[in-house]
């Protein structure tokens, strides 16, 4: 048995390497913590400070470059011969569960409330609308420029030139060599921390909204609870399959936000929210290039861009990856333009609009406060704070809990999906096997961080994950430059 399990690693390589490497870098967190976290900050304060400008341009040409391509003829070519897979409103609802879901939930109240209380920028607009702004620039074009700059490659050498699954396809010069099998593990690291990062913020917030709903002291076995459920209902969804599992489960996710988003809206100033609503993204719109490179007035500072903007930009090119492969794979059969478009235009149309509503309704709370004392600072709890402003608060806190299990479970089932497609040699139908390793091996990683966090209360584990995806994410944001002039040769070389 021994035998068989070493000639399948041995067969699988880039297999054996990332569960080695996962088991080497948890051992390395529990032996020695604070050099952990103290190595993380540092280089992720060096990365920063160095390379901070650089991932303003990168995202900037990300948009710019995905944008151009539309209005070109190659807009028109298709993933595949094939009609689509899957009928559009499933298409946005997995796209939109596996990109963003457990994050709006998470920032629905506290950033647009933060951004009105601590401008980034001066605005003649009011400060509301200024917040929604902001708030826009971050979860908007960008962020799904990035995924889709990377569904762009995958879907491309996939189902136009006929590869498989793999980054690595986009340098055929260097096929069989070790950089090849880098840049694969690179993929599938990142892609972990990814996501445990993610689950991490998520379980913190579950856990924070029960003990405000059952008014008790914090305890980290409601964490260990709701991960390991996680994991569970991620892995039975992966293992079905996307149609059966995946895609189910999305639908039921954008239709329960969308009863939520509904409660909310008819309950609060639906004209105020409409005007917030439209003064902001036309704000965003003609502002969106000096916002992208923080030029005069709209540089917020240093501080303020590393706490945020850089963070959440490194924070979407971790989750690139795979998300990008993800939104490729479920995009097989439409054309370059409807893909960039559809993944770049309704889901970031879709996040503003929550926000409004969101964002709006919470200005006027805070206004009716008179004195207002930080009730929505707290980012695990600001949405359960706010709902309880509204009636059945018990019962749509109980909702938001709801929904953020079933975001964070089609997280984990795209991310398992994914991996096993990395790990099973590039095949769209990875063999069920590698979805339970990986199921398996991303629940120990993330219980093994939940549980550094439970016996470190010095220690700050899920920042240091964060800060780590700023580090992790860098090689990811260098390759995908080369990438990109590697895609307009293959472009050019189709043109002609």
């Amino acid at each position: 048995m021994i035998k068989s399990l070493l000639d399948y690693f041995k067969n699988n390589l880039l297999l054996a390497l990332s569960i080695l490497t996962i088991l080497a870098f948890s051992g390395f967190i529990f032996i020695s913590p604070q050099s952990f976290y103290y190595t993380i900050e540092s280089y992720s304060v060096t990365i920063r400070n160095l390379f901070g400008s650089f991932y303003l341009w990168l995202g900037l040409g990300c948009v710019l470059f995905l944008f151009i391509l539309v209005f070109t003829p190659l807009g028109k070519l298709r993933l595949g011969k094939e009609k689509p897979e899957y009928d559009t409103l499933s298409w946005i609802a997995m796209l939109y569960s596996a990109g963003m879901g457990a994050g709006i939930l998470l920032r629905a109240v506290q950033e647009p409330v933060f951004m009105q209380q601590n401008p980034p920028i001066s605005s003649n607009n009011s400060a509301e609308v200024m917040a929604l702004e902001y708030t826009f620039y971050q979860w908007g074009f960008t962020a799904w420029a990035f995924y889709v700059f990377f569904a762009l490659v995958i879907g491309y050498y996939l189902f136009i030139r006929k590869k498989t699954m793999l980054l690595s396809n986009a340098f055929p010069q260097f096929e069989g060599s070790k950089l090849i099998k880098g840049i694969d593990l690179l993929t599938v690291l990142t892609t972990v921390i990814g996501i445990v990062a993610a689950i991490g913020l998520g379980t913190e917030q579950i856990e924070g909204g029960l003990t405000f709903l059952l008014n008790t002291e914090n305890d980290y076995a409601f964490a260990y609870l709701f991960t390991f459920i996680i994991f569970l209902f991620g892995f039975i969804s992966a293992y079905q399959g996307i149609h059966k599992g995946i895609q189910k489960i999305s639908n039921w996710n954008i239709a329960l936000t969308f009863l939520l988003l509904l409660f909310v809206f008819v309950q609060s100033d639906m004209l105020q929210i409409f005007e917030n609503f439209g003064i902001a993204t036309y704000q965003y719109i003609i502002d969106f290039l000096p916002l992208s490179l923080a030029l005069g007035n709209y540089n917020p500072g240093k501080q303020f861009l590393t706490d945020w903007t850089l963070y959440y930009w490194a924070f979407w090119l971790a989750w690139a990856p795979f998300t990008g492969i993800f939104i490729a794979r479920i995009s097989k059969g439409r054309t370059i333009r409807q893909m960039i478009l559809g993944a770049i235009l309704i889901p970031s149309l879709g996040s503003f609009f929550w926000f409004s509503v969101f964002g709006s309704s919470s200005f006027q709370l805070i206004e009716q406060m008179n004195n207002y004392q930080g009730d929505f600072d707290n980012v695990f709890t600001s949405i359960f704070v706010f709902l309880k402003a509204y009636p059945l608060s018990t019962l749509t806190s109980i909702l938001t809990i709801v929904l953020l299990v079933g975001f964070l479970i089609t997280s984990v089932d795209s991310a398992i999906y994914v991996l096993s497609m990395f790990t099973d040699k590039g095949k769209q139908n990875p063999k069920k096997t590698h979805r339970l390793v990986w199921a398996i091996l991303m629940f120990i990683f993330t219980e093994a961080i939940l549980l550094l966090g439970s016996f470190n209360a010095e220690i700050d584990v899920l920042t240091a994950m964060q800060k780590l995806l700023i580090v992790t994410s860098l090689p990811f944001a260098l390759l995908s430059v080369l990438i990109g002039i590697r895609l307009v040769k293959d472009f050019r070389s189709l043109k002609s």
